[in-house]
């Protein structure tokens, strides 16, 4: 429920219940914002009383505004628009709010609810054969913020990734270092580990495809040629062994691991983000294969003539679904089953969020399906957060042909942009060295987690670093600049030595700055429901507007008296706690200064 909401409806079931005798509870009624055009704060729905009460919505409308008229100190004025009544909330009331909520730092955020079960959102989820790229940042800021807007809420929320350490791309990369890298190392090339790795998986696929071109050329059908050059078979030979414990691979896979698990904590160390828990696909896939032996057993899986196994999903109107080759090698949902399992069985979970592209919206759909039928109830509050993929004005990446646009460098892109313009702006004038790179990577990181976390989860994106660091429009600077200047009044009126604050009558600006601060908590409450961080951003981008337009119109320091100078002050103040609270669920930091 929103703060009027709130407000008005216990006020509303006293007046069905004196006027008609109907028992509602404040939740029942239906209740809307005031659309712009009618004079209200909020408009409650009259239709839905019209069979209880026996009477016409208009008239119902009229004679509960007339009831809370006379008998209610929270309601000022109200109207009536066929079965809307449009009720608005007196000025005393918003000064109540006012007064209690504007010193309130953590308005709009609920503390941590004891004693229930938490919630587990994944994110990045990452190869170990490649650095992260632009997709790994929307994945990372999407579950990120999503976790954040948990916590928001006041779940307990578990932040987890899942390391995809084992399989036939992994191995891939670790025969192309073997064959062609001479014994190279993070340290000898100065490159971090992620992306040493990542340049042998590029080699891997250059020499593949060399390969596949000779077979072709000698008589093979592209298909076969795909599934046969000598550089693949020695990956999958390699995987053979890595799976029976090898020495040698072993040893190979843990060293070129450590590069890129080293290389991945700098690139999450500067996106902002973090983890209570990795989980690794090299201990899940084990698990995995122990709870597919048990569904054979049990008849939730079957066995075919080449000694793979299958589940038969035909009466979920899905495909059969593979869940372990012949040779007893695993598969991706192998891991998927075993890293659920024991997800469930380590924390007390009402809620498990995936947070994984939509082109594996028919994978999470299998893999849901086939926990239910292994009898774990808890199934059901398994979630596919399913988003759409970024594009650039390049086109689609391909991180097997080295196309990706890297996570590193993209982030460095973005804080260099950041300098060249605060330079042509002068918005670091007097400022130290490090002030400005503090400042710059704010802007710059700012940008890009803002123009990418404003579009709603479920639609596919194209990323444009040149328009996200704009600094007007609905941009991350933008918000940014208007918090620094927040911060710039309170500091001048820190100086003035201005009375406390008295009462004083609301302009029209700014009860209109007051009404959207009590939308706030609602909003969070809904982004977290919806898991769309986005109905945050645009929401902190439409109050910094009306900032703006109150900041033009309401001269602050130039106003009649110090005590309205005061209150002036104050309201920035409480603009600036909500900007800063709705950013940082977004993971975007706001400047001091600017």
């Amino acid at each position: 429920m929103s703060i009027t909401e709130k407000w008005i409806g216990p006020e509303l079931s006293t007046a069905v219940d004196e006027l008609y005798g109907i028992q509602l509870e404040p939740t029942e009624f239906a209740y809307q914002k005031t659309r712009k055009e009618f004079e209200g704060d909020i408009t409650v729905v009259t239709f839905p009383l019209t069979r209880q009460a026996k009477k016409k919505p208009e008239q119902i409308g009229e004679e509960i505004g007339n009831y809370l008229l006379e008998n209610s100190s929270i309601v000022s004025g109200f109207n009536v628009v066929k079965g809307f009544l449009n009720i608005s909330i007196s000025d005393g009331k918003w000064s109540d709010f006012f007064r209690e909520e504007s010193t309130d730092d953590r308005f709009g955020f609920q503390p941590l609810r004891a004693n229930e079960p938490a919630a587990m959102v994944e994110y990045s989820s990452p190869n170990t054969n490649k650095p992260l790229h632009l997709g790994h940042i929307r994945n990372c800021l999407l579950g990120y913020s999503v976790a954040e807007l948990q916590k928001a809420v006041g779940r307990d929320t578990k932040k987890v990734q899942i390391i995809n350490d084992r399989g036939i791309h992994i191995c891939k990369s670790m025969v192309a270092w073997q064959k062609y890298a001479n014994g190279e190392t993070p340290e000898s090339t100065g490159l971090k580990g992620d992306k040493l790795v990542g340049n042998y998986y590029v080699k891997f696929d250059q020499v593949h495809r060399e390969q596949m071109a000779e077979l072709i050329a000698n008589g093979t059908s592209e298909e076969d040629a795909a599934k046969s050059t000598p550089i693949l078979r020695e990956a999958q030979d390699m995987l053979r062994k890595w799976e029976s414990g090898d020495e040698a691979v072993m040893e190979l896979w843990n060293r070129m691991n450590g590069w890129v698990y080293d290389g991945f904590e700098v690139t999450y160390a500067a996106m902002g983000v973090d983890f209570d828990k990795n989980y690794y696909e090299s201990n899940t896939y084990l698990l995995g294969k122990e709870i597919v032996a048990e569904g054979l057993e049990k008849g939730v899986f079957y066995r075919r003539d080449d000694n793979s196994i299958w589940c038969d999903l035909s009466e979920d109107g899905l495909d059969e679904k593979l869940v372990m080759r012949g040779d007893g090698t695993a598969v991706y949902i192998t891991q998927d089953i075993g890293t659920a399992v024991q997800r469930f069985k380590e924390f007390d979970l009402n809620q498990l969020i995936y947070t994984v592209g939509s082109e594996q919206d028919y994978h999470f759909t299998v893999l849901f399906k086939i926990l239910k039928k292994l009898g774990y109830d808890w199934a059901d509050e398994c979630y596919h957060l399913s988003y759409g993929m970024v594009d650039l004005p390049s086109g689609k990446m391909k991180s097997r042909e080295g196309t990706v646009v890297d996570a590193d460098d993209l982030m460095d892109q973005m804080v260099q942009t950041a300098t060249a313009i605060s330079d042509d702006l002068g918005k670091t004038e007097g400022m130290s060295e490090d002030e400005k790179a503090d400042l710059n990577r704010k802007i710059g990181l700012g940008a890009l987690k803002y123009y990418i976390l404003k579009v709603d989860p479920k639609k596919r994106m194209m990323f444009n670093p040149e328009e996200s660091i704009d600094f007007n429009g609905n941009t991350g600077p933008f918000i940014q600049y208007a918090y620094a200047r927040i911060q710039s009044i309170r500091r001048k009126a820190a100086e003035m030595n201005l009375p406390a604050m008295e009462a004083v009558d609301f302009t029209e600006t700014e009860k209109a700055l007051l009404v959207m601060l009590s939308d706030f908590p609602s909003v969070i409450q809904q982004a977290a429901e919806d898991m769309s961080p986005a109905l945050v951003a645009n929401y902190v981008y439409d109050l910094v507007k009306a900032y703006n337009s109150f900041y033009q119109s309401e001269p602050i320091f130039n106003a009649e008296d110090e005590g309205k100078i005061a209150f002036r002050v104050q309201l920035s103040t409480f603009v600036g706690n909500v900007i800063k609270n709705g950013m940082s669920v977004l993971g975007i930091e706001v400047p001091e200064r600017m």
